[in-house]
């Protein structure tokens, strides 16, 4: 495109973790501007955000449904490309909904819906109106995750055995919902986040890191969940035993009171020949692992790389890339798609960015987890979408 694309958000005011995340990852190469916003659920608060962020205080709404008729209103030299919707769970499906068929492409933060039958007719309407979703499942935008990709894809390990995927936190160790905290009462509300707590907030980014990784799609799973925290409502610890379609099994374990640990998501693949390790803490890292030879440690910018890590990377080796940069590697690969639809252009097929179809995914997975558990750690097949 010639110009800068336009968007809007929902939610991410002040007080927000995300939004302001979501803002510096959608400009971070100079491609989109913020022009709109309705940045929470109280007018006052949302025309105050907007005055933080220097928008035109006409373009700064009281609710997400004002904002859609107004911006789909709005001539083409002004209208919106998309809009990033940045709130709790159980905000996410109508105002993605109306967006979407107002004639918008939608970014949304995961996970995608409050419950499973949500994200499918979600997927339905995406489809029917033919507009761009995308999920920012953030981790896979990581050079050194699509370089572990490439691996298992090229098959340097063989086949695959064994995945152990890891989401351990610490910050909700002790019941600070009950202070006032934000972040925190939201997450813990089954109102708000829906059947689950820490599996839904750290357990869909564990799935959906080693489905992207390893290609594998789960076939049945028994789980664990547990609330540690006395009082809590929804779980803030779960264990998970994983078996693969085609055979391979894994682990996945996600916790929010691991006490010390701060955002220690890792992944371990196991394969005949041989296996890797990466570690969100130290993301411009992948250790590749031999049976017969010294382990190796592939560091994100060098030219021993492959085209996919060299294509995600920004700055030359030993400038350090992270969690802003990973985040911004969705919305660029998720540019070319919306620039497309914007200009009547067909989408590119070659596309690598999370959709609503992983969104389904990650709902499924909740749902079979939460009923497992429920269940008494019984062994279920995720249920078909």
């Amino acid at each position: 495109m010639r110009r800068k694309l336009r968007f809007g958000m929902v939610g991410g005011g002040r007080g927000a973790l995300i939004g302001p995340v979501h803002r510096i990852a959608a400009t971070m190469d100079g491609r989109a501007e913020l022009v709109a916003g309705v940045f929470s659920s109280d007018p006052v608060r949302s025309r105050a955000s907007g005055a933080d962020l220097f928008l035109d205080p006409s373009r700064v709404y009281g609710s997400y449904r004002e904002m859609a008729k107004a911006e789909a209103a709005m001539p083409p030299e002004l209208r919106l490309d998309f809009v990033v919707i940045v709130t709790p769970n159980h905000q996410h499906y109508g105002p993605a909904r109306l967006f979407l068929e107002s004639g918008f492409n939608v970014v949304c933060d995961k996970p995608v819906t409050f419950d499973l039958a949500q994200a499918i007719k979600l997927r339905e309407i995406a489809q029917r109106m033919a507009k761009v979703f995308v999920l920012t499942h953030n981790y896979t935008g990581n050079a050194m995750v699509k370089q572990a990709r490439e691996l298992v894809r090229n098959r340097s390990l063989g086949a695959i055995r064994k995945v152990v995927v890891e989401y351990p936190q610490g910050w909700l160790s002790e019941a600070i919902e009950r202070t006032g905290m934000k972040q925190a009462s939201w997450r813990t509300d089954p109102k708000r986040s829906g059947a689950a707590g820490c599996m839904a907030d750290l357990g869909t980014h564990a799935e959906n890191l080693a489905r992207y990784i390893t290609g594998l799609r789960i076939e049945e799973l028994c789980a664990d969940l547990s609330t540690v925290v006395k009082g809590r409502r929804l779980d803030d610890d779960g264990n998970v035993l994983v078996r693969y379609k085609g055979g391979a099994k894994g682990v996945l374990h996600a916790s929010q009171i691991c006490a010390g640990d701060e955002n220690n998501l890792n992944i371990r693949v196991y394969g005949t020949r041989a296996s890797l390790e990466w570690h969100q803490e130290h993301p411009n890292e992948l250790a590749v692992k031999f049976a017969d030879q010294p382990r190796q440690i592939w560091r994100r910018g060098n030219s021993y790389v492959g085209n996919e890590a060299k294509r995600f990377t920004r700055v030359p080796f030993g400038h350090p890339e992270g969690y802003l940069e990973a985040f911004a590697n969705v919305y660029r690969e998720a540019f070319r798609a919306i620039s497309a639809e914007v200009e009547g252009r067909p989408i590119p097929r070659n596309l690598d960015f999370p959709t609503i179809d992983d969104g389904v995914e990650g709902m499924a997975f909740i749902e079979a987890v939460v009923r497992s558990s429920r269940l008494g750690a019984r062994w279920v097949r995720p249920a078909a979408h």
